[in-house]
């Protein structure tokens, strides 16, 4: 078919108008079948070639939680424009997500270059991690909003899709904002990084 052909295939698939929803997948476990015959180490060296921006997502205490939630992470994306989506995934056995999904909202606080001991706090688990972490709440969902992140995005929970031992949370945009200009956290190959021209 080629390249065109794809494409073309594609838009007609597509249309103009709106799209279908894809019909609620059955949550359950990876069968020993289903694994792919790639080692964890191995998969964990090549993926980490790719370097990405490190988040902290936080989310309001819900009813009954004893304070907000929030845990660092580095597999976020923009996802779509209109209407504006993000998307982060989160593993299955996370404790702090099931208190992101009782909110059912959140905010992706972008870190800039000197919050690596920022990430590394949030980074740990049954620690309070927002002991001495100034921060105020986002404007549309009241999620903790970091101080001196380079960026904030404020949601509400769109969507969840399972991805293997992953969940992959959409949020849809109420609010967003950006910092000072400045250099992003990276991370790249197991540490952080900078920019380097």
């Amino acid at each position: 078919m080629g390249h065109a052909g794809a494409a073309a295939a594609a838009v007609r698939y597509l249309g103009p108008g709106p799209v279908e929803p894809l019909p609620r997948p059955e949550l359950r476990c990876v069968r020993e079948d289903e694994r792919a015959p790639v080692e964890p180490d191995e998969f964990r060296r090549v993926l980490g070639s790719f370097a990405s921006g490190v988040t902290v997502i936080t989310a309001p205490a819900a009813d009954g939680e004893p304070g907000p939630a929030g845990f660092a992470c580095q597999s976020f994306a923009s996802l779509s424009l209109e209407p504006p989506l993000v998307c982060f995934m989160v593993g299955r056995t996370s404790a702090t997500w099931p208190r992101i999904a009782r909110a059912g909202v959140f905010c992706v606080n972008v870190l800039g270059a000197d919050q690596a001991e920022l990430c590394r706090a949030f980074a740990v688990s049954g620690a309070d991690k927002f002991a001495g972490v100034a921060h105020d709440p986002a404007p549309m969902s009241g999620s903790p909003r970091l101080a001196g992140a380079a960026a904030w995005i404020d949601c509400t929970v769109h969507a969840v899709h399972t991805g293997g031992d992953h969940l992959i949370v959409v949020g849809r945009v109420a609010a967003l904002g950006a910092g000072e200009p400045g250099e992003p956290l990276l991370f790249h190959r197991g540490r952080f990084a900078r920019i380097s021209c």
